[in-house]
């Protein structure tokens, strides 16, 4: 008897598959911001919609530190849930695969289906651990490029992300200017905070101090599990806001008649982090869990460019929707509202909002009107800003 992907049916992008793209073949390997050179690498990447005769309708997509390449849709009609953005990505929604060519990568360092710590070494047949070299959000954002132009596309309508995938998003704008039409950085920074970086570090200690760490070298054995649901459990407490946390958990236990005087009790806000710990260790690796959150820690486009923040953006050309979170203490808003001044004072074209919400850093992820208008209205008039430019009536 056939299954009827009855869930599937709740998702316009549908049923969608994995694509891989491989490159830097040795001796043309990709020379990384450290010097050091990776290759062949692997990018696992998916796309929804059709890229349009001009090639002119393309959007980067760019994931946070736990997202992967599928961002909409289901792999399987059995999949419980669908993509990480399948929210805003589809039919009718505010990346329209109606009108646009969207696509999403796995970044480099990851661990579903890019080339990662985990991934096999050719030059010792094993898996990387830790000699694999230090990624930044810059090479991330290179791998992207070579990407894109397998694709045969000579310029990306947008780039957009949110958190680390905002950063992506603005090193976009700033690495290649002239193949970056617009860029939609969503509750992100142009630099991690001391104390992001403190919470990013701790849950780094927690995996480094599990006793099946083995240095990095734990495949092929019993991983670290208990370190990285710990490390998730840590980074979860920061994408939601103390307000949201309240509501929805209180000081509410998760029984009926608990016994309050045992550590065996769990108020209802344990229970659920470690629903979240042990959900991420079926799908993460400890590794790419270190390189991942040490590229977010690396990421200063102030340091980058003498100091300057108005440097960093003097040589973009993209048009940019810069959008925060009022209740987001992981990324403030004061650091959007910092970027956005320094493109102003380069003289581009930027629009901004801080949208009010009690959901916290993980706004960008969960379903918000608002947030939805943004997209669509900005990426709508910068289509048909390309349309004009080249004579055509939309």
């Amino acid at each position: 008897m056939t299954k009827k992907p009855i869930k599937a049916y709740h998702s316009g992008a549908g049923l969608v598959e994995t694509n891989y793209f491989t490159f830097a073949e040795p001796p043309h390997e990709l020379v990384l911001q450290s010097g050091k050179k990776l290759g062949p690498v692997t990018l696992a990447y998916e796309t929804y919609g059709e890229l349009n005769r001009d090639r002119s309708n393309a959007i980067l997509v760019l994931h946070a530190l736990s997202g992967t390449a599928h961002a909409a849709g289901y792999h399987t009609p059995d999949d419980q849930y669908p993509g990480w953005w399948d929210i805003y990505i589809g039919p009718g929604k505010a990346f329209d695969t109606n009108k646009y060519f969207v696509i999403c990568s796995n970044v480099i360092g990851g661990c579903n289906g890019s080339t990662g710590p985990s991934s096999i070494n050719m030059e010792t047949g094993n898996p990387f651990g830790l000699d694999f070299p230090m990624v930044t959000i810059e090479d991330m954002v290179q791998a992207q490029y070579h990407l894109i132009r397998h694709l045969g596309i000579e310029k990306l309508l947008s780039v957009a992300g949110g958190s680390m995938g905002g950063m992506q998003a603005l090193s976009w704008s700033i690495q290649y200017p002239d193949k970056t039409n617009s860029v939609i950085a969503i509750a992100t920074s142009a630099l991690l905070s001391a104390q992001g970086i403190a919470f990013n570090e701790v849950g780094r200690q927690a995996i480094i101090n599990d006793r099946n760490w083995n240095g990095g070298n734990y495949y092929g054995a019993w991983p670290p599990d208990a370190g990285l649901g710990l490390a998730r459990m840590i980074g979860h407490i920061t994408y939601l806001s103390e307000k949201h946390m309240h509501e929805r958990f209180g000081r509410r236990f998760q029984e009926i008649n608990p016994d309050t005087y045992s550590f065996k009790t769990e108020y209802m806000v344990e229970s659920y982090l470690h629903h979240q710990g042990i959900k991420f260790v079926d799908r993460f690796d400890a590794n790419s869990y270190l390189y991942i959150t040490r590229a977010i820690d690396l990421f200063d486009l102030n340091a980058s460019h003498d100091g300057s923040l108005i440097k960093a953006f003097e040589n973009a050309k993209a048009n940019f929707l810069v959008v925060s979170f009022t209740s987001d203490w992981l990324y403030p808003s004061p650091m959007s509202k910092e970027i956005v001044r320094a493109l102003r004072a380069n003289g581009k074209n930027v629009i901004y909002t801080d949208i009010d919400t009690d959901m916290g850093h993980d706004s960008f992820l969960l379903e918000n009107s608002a947030l939805e208008k943004y997209i669509a209205n900005f990426l709508k008039s910068e289509y048909g800003k390309i349309w004009l430019d080249n004579g055509t009536v939309q």
